[in-house]
């Protein structure tokens, strides 16, 4: 096509403010999406879009595209100032139109052509192009916007299910495609709410090259994937998941980014967004790149990033991703293979600072939403206040409970006596934050088999013990997560390319296993003292942590009212407890709310027939007492009148 059938791009057509620029280089601009990236005008009569993007160290940057046959004489753009931004106006371009931009840096003569950073579309993977589009969707979650609040509030109940989209579910006859996001919709707005769970959590759906990084390598930072629709079609999963009373939450990812050609790594010509020193800028597991967090910019654009999906997809919660490699300047390096901060220290002092204002922000214009961080070491008070010199965060996930409480249940009930702390020791700090106690998708992967391939012992007490498994996590402090499949037993490891073993549930055990995981899911949504404390220290009370011998624990879950009071005991070995005796605060009748062994969970009906009248009898320094009869790998719930 020759240059001039469609006319130069030109920098006074502009969206961005001299008061936008300076924010920016300043790093307190916080809605990047609204004026840079691509975004469809008319001007002076004329229809097209106005193009903008950051690259300091250009010598040149056009728009290339399907508009122009990818010309890259065809549309310069124009830099503003001295902010490294360069913008213009391209007639003629319309919504579905495909573009780069081409990038001449003055640094050695590389040329390059990038997806657009701020994109609100990319093509469907593994083709890379940006996607000119708009987000003009009509909305139906009022009511769930001005209740939400009450839903994300740490006294509330939060059971989240999380979700990878292309594997929950498959159309096996039409070559094992992933459900659309509009197919998934009602689906899964009829199951989580069948199952009862609150919350859903997607792993992370802005656009990714490799499929198998499940999401967590981002390149398209403004944009849900389009392998499953368009963002009006995420849109409407959302809306639609709100309208039927279920919150949101997205993995997002600041941490690091790949370093496909098409993407941020090396963007214009030198390290922008990464630290150019791989001590600093190169992650060593994942082979990725670091942001730069002490640079003004990348602050601006990642801080965009968490407000977009926030305000313009309805977004109840972000969870960000590996907060501790974040953290940490040495985290997974050797010695001599990091550089230390300026006053001689691991911590990162710029990410410190950055993950502050992205949790002051983001409570500040969403108040109503919660930030949760995937934080693994004892840094403290990660869900504190800034104002208090904690990190901001609403909860962390408690990857110690975790760690312990699996390593705990792989061994034989035999042995359990000698790992009873690995079940009681999280007490010690379990109100130190707002705790997530998660089973993630990030244990039924990479060679750790399924949950249910964790357990000990013949399929009976497989079951027994998985159902046990979420039975003593539910009667914990905390909220819940469990990882698509857990809820019913799937029995293979997790495969992001295939979908969820649905067609075991034709199988007891495992129809049995669901019904378990829905009946604990409305008790504990249903049961203040098992959810409105849960960050309270007065929520909670042992009864006996210290029968290691028979591997029994029994604890009381309270809230504000003493009659809402749960007793929840375990019995951790296959060998039924007659006549085991537990102090309870009151007495009168004591019913059962849950048997983790009846016939309709899978298990073999051992039980006390619906409740226990309490004793005169004292016991664990409590006035009355009650003789229980407790499953074989069973846990009971059980309340006072």
């Amino acid at each position: 096509m020759p240059e001039t059938s469609i006319p130069a791009a030109s920098d006074r057509v502009t969206l961005l403010s001299d008061q936008d620029l300076y924010l920016f280089n300043e790093g307190s601009n916080y809605r990047l999406y609204e004026t840079m990236g691509a975004h469809l005008v008319t001007r002076d009569g004329k229809e097209g879009a106005i193009f903008g993007v950051w690259a300091p160290n250009a010598r040149q940057v056009s728009v290339i595209g399907s508009f122009n046959d990818w010309d890259p004489r065809t549309n310069h753009l124009a830099p503003r100032g001295s902010s490294g931004i360069w913008e213009g106006f391209v007639p003629g371009v319309t919504k579905g139109a495909l573009y780069k931009f081409h990038i001449e840096s003055r640094r050695h003569g590389y040329q390059v052509d990038k997806a657009d950073p701020l994109g609100l579309m990319h093509e469907k993977p593994p083709r890379t192009a940006s996607v000119v589009w708009d987000l003009d969707y009509q909305w139906g979650d009022r009511e769930w916007m001005e209740k939400r609040a009450g839903r994300n509030s740490l006294r509330a109940p939060q059971a989240v299910y999380e979700v990878h989209l292309g594997s929950w579910m498959r159309v096996p006859e039409e070559h094992n495609r992933p459900l659309t996001y509009r197919e998934t919709a009602p689906r899964l707005a009829e199951y989580v709410g069948r199952m009862g769970f609150t919350h859903v959590e997607f792993l992370p759906v802005m656009e990714h090259p490799f499929y198998g990084s499940w999401g967590y390598q981002t390149t398209g930072y403004f944009a849900p994937t389009s392998r499953y629709g368009t963002p009006q079609d995420f849109m409407y999963l959302v809306d639609y998941l709100h309208q039927h009373g279920i919150a949101v939450i997205l993995d997002w990812v600041p941490s690091h980014f790949p370093s496909d050609a098409h993407g941020l790594a090396y963007f214009d010509g030198t390290h922008l967004y990464e630290h150019a020193d791989s001590r600093q800028g190169f992650h060593p597991d994942w082979k990725t790149h670091i942001f730069n967090y002490g640079r003004s910019e990348v602050r601006s654009f990642l801080m965009s990033s968490a407000m977009f999906w926030l305000d313009k997809y309805h977004i109840d919660g972000l969870r960000v991703d590996a907060v501790a490699s974040t953290l940490y300047l040495d985290y997974s390096r050797k010695a001599g293979e990091w550089i230390p901060n300026k006053f001689g220290g691991r911590e990162n002092l710029e990410a410190i600072d950055f993950l502050r204002r992205f949790n002051q922000e983001a409570y500040k214009e969403h108040p109503d939403i919660q930030t949760i961080a995937e934080e693994s070491t004892s840094w403290p008070m990660v869900s504190r206040p800034v104002y208090l010199g904690g990190l901001g965060f609403g909860l962390k996930w408690d990857m110690g409970w975790m760690h312990d409480t699996l390593e705990y249940f792989k061994q034989d009930p035999i042995h359990r006596k000698y790992h009873h702390s690995k079940l009681t020791f999280r007490m010690l700090y379990s109100f130190q934050e707002n705790f997530v106690l998660p089973l993630s998708h990030d244990e039924v992967v990479h060679g750790k088999g399924s949950l249910i391939g964790k357990m000990p012992g013949g399929e009976r007490d497989r079951f027994a013990n998985l159902r046990l498994l979420f039975a003593y996590m539910y009667a914990q402090p905390g909220k819940k997560l469990l990882f698509m499949g857990d809820e019913f037993g799937q029995v293979r490891e997790w495969a992001h390319d295939t979908s969820l073993e649905w067609d075991v549930l034709r199988y007891p055990v495992h129809s049995g296993m669901q019904n378990w995981v829905g009946q604990l899911n409305r008790v504990y949504r249903s049961e203040p003292a098992l959810h409105l404390l849960d960050n309270n220290p007065a929520g909670f009370e042992w009864v006996d942590c210290n029968d290691n011998l028979t591997s029994t624990i029994s604890l009381l879950r309270k809230s504000e009212s003493p009659k809402d009071t749960v007793l929840i005991v375990c019995n951790f070995t296959p060998i039924p407890r007659v006549g085991y005796r537990v102090g309870v605060p009151e007495g009168g009748y004591w019913r059962e709310l849950l048997n983790s062994d009846a016939l309709e969970y899978g298990g073999t009906g051992v039980g006390n027939l619906g409740g226990v009248n309490a004793e005169e009898e004292p016991a664990h320094g409590r006035p009355h007492s009650l003789k229980l009869t407790l499953p074989p790998l069973g846990a009971l719930f059980l309340k006072a009148g």
